[in-house]
């Protein structure tokens, strides 16, 4: 299960040697999901950007947040039931191919409110589905997100919308997204599969999705998670795995070995002195993130105190890139 932005693409661009990587994936016979929390656009249009990007990839290998909120919403009301709907394309379809009726949000038939990103939602539907969630309609939210990347930069995402209508409202809602568990039951229900994996760049969506549903995990070091950010996870929030980028879906993940106050691991040697990292050696940027990780954990664990990475580069094959 792939993340997109920041594991697959970053921006408009594939992430290098993306596409390589998981052909090599597909004929070692694993199966590939693409799972994203951009409501947006239908999953149609998602498998399209990837193939102009080289990417192997059709609509039923694409799950969205859309699709997930829209089968909690059929799964609680029944098909046929009226939506009130406050997004974009993306959620209107897959309402639509839920058997789900879209409707605007001031019907009065609607049983429940449903919302997602949409660069055209207008401010006067906004009011009114918060007043509705407010006079008790259900509501359903494709995800949290408080941020999207674009093309001028990082912007607003739907979680910003979200956290408007809770404040005026007083309503949590039913969350369809990462790291909620409907969108990786989704993908499971969808794609199937004996030991899914999932596969991101985000600690707070990816990783912790996994953590809700259960299964095992890879960071990859391509997208918004850096060396601060890796240092500093704690314990029960940390992936399974760690890998430069989606090479590491067929390696080897050895772990490193602990001792003296220093991990060992592929011509590595990683040490805490005075609470700051320092690495000696050469080897793969892989067994790099691997070893610091592994240190900078123990460390963290035993101190309480997370370890100082100033001035420490990581190897240019693993360097994560900006957000968006």
């Amino acid at each position: 299960m792939l993340d997109l932005d920041g594991v697959v693409y970053i921006g408009g661009e594939a992430v290098p040697g993306a596409a390589e990587h998981l052909e090599r994936a597909r004929k070692a016979g694993v199966r590939i999901a693409f799972i994203t929390n951009n409501a947006s656009r239908p999953a149609d249009d998602v498998a399209a950007h990837l193939r102009e990007l080289g990417v192997e990839a059709r609509t039923e290998d694409v799950v969205t947040s859309a699709q997930a909120a829209a089968r909690l919403l059929r799964d609680r009301f029944g098909e046929g039931a009226a939506v009130a709907l406050l997004g974009g394309p993306g959620l209107d379809e897959a309402l639509r191919d839920e058997g789900l009726e879209p409707v605007a949000v001031s019907a009065s038939e609607a049983v429940a409110v449903v919302s997602g990103y949409g660069p055209k939602v207008l401010w006067r539907d906004i009011m009114r589905a918060a007043v509705r969630v407010r006079d008790g309609l259900p509501w359903v939210a494709s995800n949290t997100d408080l941020t999207i990347p674009t093309q001028f930069g990082t912007a607003p995402g739907h979680g910003v919308l979200v956290g408007v209508l809770r404040e005026f409202s007083g309503v949590d809602p039913v969350v369809a997204g990462k790291p909620e568990r409907p969108l990786f039951d989704e993908t499971f229900r969808r794609v199937g599969g004996e030991h899914p994996l999932m596969v991101g760049d985000r600690l707070d969506t990816d990783i912790d999705g996994a953590l809700n549903a259960g299964c095992d995990s890879l960071l990859v070091m391509t997208g918004v998670t850096g060396l601060a950010e890796l240092v500093a996870v704690p314990s029960g929030r940390r992936p399974t795995y760690v890998a430069a980028d989606l090479a590491g879906l067929l390696e080897a993940q050895p772990t490193p070995g602990l001792s003296d106050g220093a991990a060992e691991l592929g011509g590595w040697r990683v040490r805490v002195e005075s609470g700051s990292l320092g690495v000696e050696g050469n080897g793969s940027a892989d067994d790099w993130w691997r070893a610091v990780a592994a240190i900078a954990w123990a460390h963290l664990d035993s101190s309480g105190e997370v370890v100082d990475t100033g001035g420490l580069e990581p190897p240019g094959a693993g360097s994560a890139q900006p957000d968006g």
